[in-house]
């Protein structure tokens, strides 16, 4: 004999409701993952748009807080062209912040742009090479524009090779480069002048250990592949094109996160669509901020359990209809029987 209890729940499972709460919840379940793979679509068409892949990331993540965070901890660590780059990007995404924090972000560039910090910074990049602003990258490219920077290197580097001492490869490589693009500059009349600044740039981020490991490796495999130091050079105009846009300190950014060429291709594609905002997007996303999250296998996930849900809200569609109907069949017989 069958539990009692098992009977009632049958009935109850039989019964034209439960179809119908069956049929409310594949719904609200078939929207959710519709809404999904949506969205998933969306980043897979922002694939080849740097900017849009960031805009879409941004959405997210950048808000009032984030913005007065970020720009007080800038200007706390001394690094005005970070606050200035996240003013920037809160005025272009309209999102509002604190008033003072503007004023107080061109106060202190109004205090540091007097002649004699301008001066020393200047002097810094000329002698050492390490840019972190823009009058020290100006006395960088400078020495490396009148060949200075890359004999200087060149030559280090080449002595220590010579010698049998560690030497740096990519050093060496870049002052070779840079020393034939100087030449091209000269010739062209300033035409090559962004791969100048760039080479100088690269120089920089090898020498302070900011440029990403898995770049040069991916740089130097590339370079075997063509003809002489053609990856080493495309590297450069790509963050040249960095710099012109977007400023030195975004440069030596991009390539702290880039983990190859094209990484590096697409953030230019980035600094030129956002300018000065570029750096705030990198320091905030990383590498999201250029590198698509969604995949194919996400989108067809994402329309796989919508599919399911509408079979399942179709099937409980009908044995909905088809559970009432039968009810109303078998009262109408009980009716009939009985008159």
């Amino acid at each position: 004999m069958k539990d009692p209890r098992w009977n009632r729940l049958s009935a109850i499972a039989r019964h034209p409701a439960a179809a119908l709460i069956l049929c409310v919840l594949f719904a609200i379940a078939a929207g959710f993952f519709l809404r999904g793979g949506l969205a998933a679509h969306q980043r897979l068409a922002a694939a080849d748009d740097p900017a849009a892949t960031a805009d879409q990331a941004l959405a997210a993540t950048f808000d009032r807080d984030v913005a007065e965070r970020e720009i007080r901890t800038a200007l706390a660590a001394s690094d005005l062209d970070l606050a200035q780059s996240f003013v920037e990007l809160a005025a272009e995404r309209k999102v509002p912040i604190d008033p003072t924090l503007p004023a107080q972000v061109k106060k202190t560039e109004a205090d540091q742009h007097t002649l004699a910090n301008t001066a020393g910074r200047f002097v810094h990049g000329l002698w050492t090479g390490e840019p972190t602003d823009f009058a020290s990258l100006a006395g960088t490219a400078f020495g490396d524009l009148f060949v200075f920077g890359d004999i200087r290197d060149a030559a280090r580097e080449g002595t220590r090779y010579l010698t049998g001492r560690q030497y740096d490869p990519w050093i060496l490589g870049l002052a070779g480069a840079g020393i034939a693009i100087t030449a091209a500059t000269y010739a062209s009349l300033g035409a090559t002048v962004p791969e100048r600044v760039g080479v100088s740039i690269v120089k920089a981020a090898r020498r302070t250990g900011r440029i990403n490991p898995a770049l040069t490796v991916r740089v130097a495999r590339e370079a075997v592949k063509v003809e002489g130091a053609g990856g080493l050079v495309s590297l450069a105009q790509n963050t040249g094109r960095i710099e012109a846009k977007a400023g030195s300190q975004a440069a030596l950014d991009s390539l702290a996160i880039a983990q190859g060429p094209q990484d590096v291709s697409r953030m230019a594609r980035l600094a030129a669509a956002k300018g000065g905002k570029t750096r705030a997007i990198v320091k905030l996303l990383g590498r999201a901020a250029i590198v698509l999250t969604a995949s194919a296998i996400e989108l067809a996930s994402w329309l796989l359990w919508a599919g399911l849900a509408l079979l399942g809200f179709c099937a409980s569609c009908k044995a909905g209809v088809e559970r009432a109907t039968q009810r109303y069949l078998d009262r109408r017989k009980l009716r009939c029987a009985i008159g």
